[in-house]
């Protein structure tokens, strides 16, 4: 579930630039007890998160994103979700 609301953060901020753009760079790695994935697009969105089982049910994941804004100010999101939420 966390994973999803993380995900769903992150596709919110491509959204909200709204506008069209390229791939820079990505990449994704997703293995049964461990993942991390980041993009980078042409219009200064970039994202990256990683995460890893911990137990048998247990998600601990960190991550980041970024644009600018419409005014122009850069914004930069850093978060972390384990067993206290977020």
């Amino acid at each position: 579930m966390k994973f999803a609301i993380v995900l769903l953060a992150c596709l919110l901020a491509v959204a909200y630039a709204n506008e069209e753009a390229d791939v820079v760079k990505e990449f994704s790695e997703v293995n049964k007890e461990d993942f991390k994935y980041g993009y980078e697009l042409t219009n200064k969105i970039r994202a990256f998160q990683e995460g890893h089982l911990e137990g048998e049910k247990l998600w601990l994941v960190k991550g980041e994103y970024e644009f600018v804004s419409k005014e122009g100010k850069h914004i930069k999101v850093t978060y972390t979700a384990d067993d206290y939420g977020y």
